[in-house]
């Protein structure tokens, strides 16, 4: 038999690939229409400085892709990880507001502890928050069958109202209603990172961020445990019969992704670039990223890796439009409709399989028909 060329969509990679480069590519036209709505005259300028993102500064500018990118690639993983045992974490905004609350509480207040110890007992204790904030709707789909997407929610409003409350109590900044700066000690070093990208806010919670998704992309493909997960999540039945503790999984699945969630909380409220925990009612949008994110990088760690860094890159240009005289509503309305097209990418993936299955049917029908008249 002749050795025939393989389709290169019949690789899952390529095909996640091209169905979120399809998904972004809509977000992009959709933002386009948005500027051409708003702003005629100005809207092929500020589109083009969406285009350009971080490298219309220079190295700041990929410094502050960079910055941006940290927090929204934590929370993707979380959703990410979640998605791989068949759960849809939308927690992620709640357990990133109690892990990062958690990091400030003991930035400001374990001022006993060592520079280097002190950031990374910030961090363990925000991933501990988060961990526990993630196994209360683990525990609930587990054991009690309840919708993880219903417990999740709640948790969310539970943890921001918690968060605020617990606020106001310990480490309150009455004039600027928000959290007081942590100590210098708990603040994440820069490395020489700041030499390379000057004047922006980057320090090494992006090679944290890095770490980690290295470490979950080993978990997932290269163990048991991550081969136990996704059993669970493609067929819950066959997994079961298979002998896999398929409530364990459910738990812990939660309970990983809670604590990344709380990582990417103390990774950027000890960034010491001025951002504090604010004492209002809204739940916190780097959540809401990561869904968006996961669903861009089709919940493999590779690619949230680079669907965070793309929406770090969308953010600077953003932040830049307003040269080209565009309201900042305008902005967010854009990177939010372009975040919100990732969703998108399950369809189009969807699309290129069926084009898959049906060249690969073609592919077998001539070689049959083939094989006949040899005969």
């Amino acid at each position: 038999m002749k050795n025939k060329k393989k389709n290169i969509f019949q690789r899952e990679g390529i095909a996640s690939f091209g169905s979120s480069i399809l998904a972004i590519i809509c977000g992009l036209l959709f933002g386009l229409i948005i500027l051409l709505a708003s702003n005629p005259s100005q809207a092929y300028g500020g589109f083009m400085m969406i285009l350009q993102g971080g490298f219309t500064d220079g190295i700041q500018g990929i410094g502050q892709m960079l910055y941006y990118a940290t927090p929204i690639i934590m929370t993707g993983l979380s959703v990410g990880f979640a998605f791989q045992t068949g759960l849809f974490n939308i927690g992620a905004p709640g357990q990133f507001t109690v892990g990062a609350y958690v990091a400030i509480l003991i930035g400001v207040k374990c001022t006993f502890l060592p520079a280097g110890l002190h950031c990374f007992v910030a961090i363990a204790g925000a991933a501990l928050a988060g961990a526990l904030w993630g196994m209360v709707p683990g525990l609930l789909k587990a054991f009690r069958n309840v919708n993880e997407v219903i417990a999740s929610i709640m948790m969310n409003y539970i943890g921001m109202y918690m968060v605020n409350m617990l606020i106001q109590r310990t480490i309150y900044d009455q004039v600027k209603n928000q959290s007081i700066a942590v100590a210098s000690t708990a603040n994440l070093p820069k490395a020489g990172l700041d030499k390379i990208f000057p004047n922006s806010d980057i320090n090494v919670g992006i090679l944290i961020v890095i770490a980690f998704v290295i470490l979950i992309y080993v978990i997932l493909n290269r163990t048991t445990f991550g081969y136990e997960l996704k059993a669970c999540g493609k067929n819950p039945n066959a997994s079961k019969y298979a002998g896999i503790n398929a409530k364990r999984n459910i738990v812990l699945s939660m309970v990983i992704a809670g604590a990344l969630s709380g990582i990417g909380g103390a990774l950027l409220y000890l960034a010491d670039s001025g951002k504090y925990l604010q004492v209002l009612d809204i739940i916190a949008p780097e959540g809401f990223s990561g869904i968006s994110v996961a669903l861009l990088g089709m919940s493999n760690p590779i690619g949230i890796l680079f669907a965070g860094l793309f929406i770090g890159h969308l953010t600077v240009g953003g932040y830049n439009m307003q040269l080209f005289d565009f309201a900042p509503e305008v902005i967010d309305m854009i990177i939010a409709a372009i975040i919100y097209c990732g969703a998108l990418s399950l369809l189009f993936r969807g699309i290129i399989h069926k084009i898959q299955a049906g060249k690969s049917k073609k592919q077998t029908d001539k070689a049959n028909s083939n094989l006949k008249k040899e005969e």
